[in-house]
C-alpha cells in the first residue's frame, strides 16, 4: 500500500531533468545521468514516499544506462546482494521526454517546477502552500510531479509546460550564496514538503 493511501495526502512524483537544460554559456544541452543522482533520489524519495522518480534524458544510450541500473537493483544480482535498495531502485522509470514522462500519469499532474533562483513567467507557490496542498488533498485530486534540472538549470521551454515555480531554497549564507548538488536540493525538498518534523 502507498504511502499516499495510508497518509491520505497526494501523490507525489519526481522528475530529473537532463534535457533540455542550459550550460554555463547559456545553451541548451544534454547532460549525462550519473550514478549517483539515480542511487541517491531513489533512496531519499523512497524514504518520503514518493511513488515514482522519472529520469528524463533523450539519448539512447543514457535511457539504457539507466535501465540497467534498474535491472541490476530489482532483479538481477544485486537484488539480492542489498535489498533496501532493490525497494529504492524500484521506483526509477527512464523517460526520454518531459512530455512521454507528463503523458505516462493517468491524469494529467500537476506539474512544479523548481529553481535556484526566482523567475517571472509561472506562478511562484512557496513550501508552505505546495505542502499544504500536498497534504490536504484528496486521492482524487491530481497527483503532484515535482521537476528539478541538471547541468545550471531548466530551459525555458521546460518552464513553459509547468503550472508553478516552487521557492528557491534559501540558506542563511552572508552573499547568498546558491549552489546546491541536485541531490541535496531534492532532498531538502523532500524534508520541507514531506517531513514529520
Amino acid at each position: 500500500m502507498s504511502q499516499q493511501k495510508t497518509k491520505n495526502r497526494s501523490a507525489l512524483y519526481l522528475g530529473l531533468l537532463h534535457w533540455p537544460v542550459y550550460d554555463k554559456a547559456g545553451s541548451i544541452i544534454c547532460t549525462n545521468v550519473t550514478n549517483f543522482d539515480v542511487h541517491d533520489i531513489s533512496r531519499a524519495a523512497r524514504t518520503y514516499g514518493v511513488e515514482e522518480y522519472h529520469i528524463i534524458n533523450k539519448v539512447p544510450e543514457q535511457q539504457m544506462f539507466v535501465s540497467r541500473l534498474w535491472e541490476h537493483w530489482t532483479i538481477g544480482s544485486g537484488s539480492k546482494y542489498n535489498p533496501m535498495r532493490k525497494t529504492a531502485l524500484g521506483i526509477v522509470r527512464p523517460f526520454a521526454t518531459l512530455e512521454d514522462s507528463v503523458g505516462s500519469f493517468k491524469r494529467r499532474p500537476l506539474v512544479v517546477a523548481t529553481s535556484a533562483q526566482p523567475r517571472k513567467l509561472i506562478k511562484p507557490v512557496s513550501f508552505s502552500g505546495l505542502r499544504e496542498r500536498l497534504w490536504s488533498s484528496k486521492d482524487q485530486e491530481a497527483p503532484v510531479y515535482l521537476i528539478f534540472g541538471t547541468g545550471f538549470g531548466l530551459s525555458e521551454e521546460v518552464y513553459d509546460q509547468c503550472d508553478l515555480l516552487l521557492d528557491p531554497i534559501q540558506g542563511d549564507s552572508m552573499d547568498d550564496y546558491r549552489h546546491l548538488s541536485v541531490r541535496s536540493a531534492v532532498s531538502i525538498c523532500l524534508d520541507r514538503l514531506l517531513g514529520t518534523w
